[in-house]
């Protein structure tokens, strides 16, 4: 790596600024979705639905055996796609108690 040209430089420049934006659009978008909720007197959190979703299973209520994250893309895709795939057990989730919701601390206090 003797001599970095310009384009070579500019292309890490645009990677670093696009790395950074999809690491920062999930806080971006909660906090838009924040305001315009404010904005419109909903609740912040829920949008007035009184309901949030469960962040381990994401709402469904069960997680894989393997834990919440498995990298098995070919499996993934599979079940997808309406095939078995490998016979990847779930469990219910303990943290919503399998139901994937909680109450919205904001609108069940008030």
């Amino acid at each position: 790596m003797d001599n970095i040209t310009a384009s070579e430089l500019a292309g890490f420049g645009v990677g670093t600024l696009l790395l950074c934006a999809t690491i920062a659009a999930p806080k971006i978008d909660s906090f838009i979705s924040a305001s315009q909720r404010s904005s419109l007197g909903m609740c912040k959190r829920c949008g007035d639905l009184r309901l949030i979703a469960c962040s381990t299973c994401r709402g469904i209520g069960a997680v894989k055996a393997n834990g919440p994250i498995r990298f098995d893309l070919l499996d993934d895709v599979l079940q997808t796609l309406g095939g078995s795939g490998s016979d990847a057990r779930t469990t219910r989730c303990t943290k919503c108690q399998a139901k994937g919701h909680f109450p919205c601390p904001d609108c069940s206090a008030s």
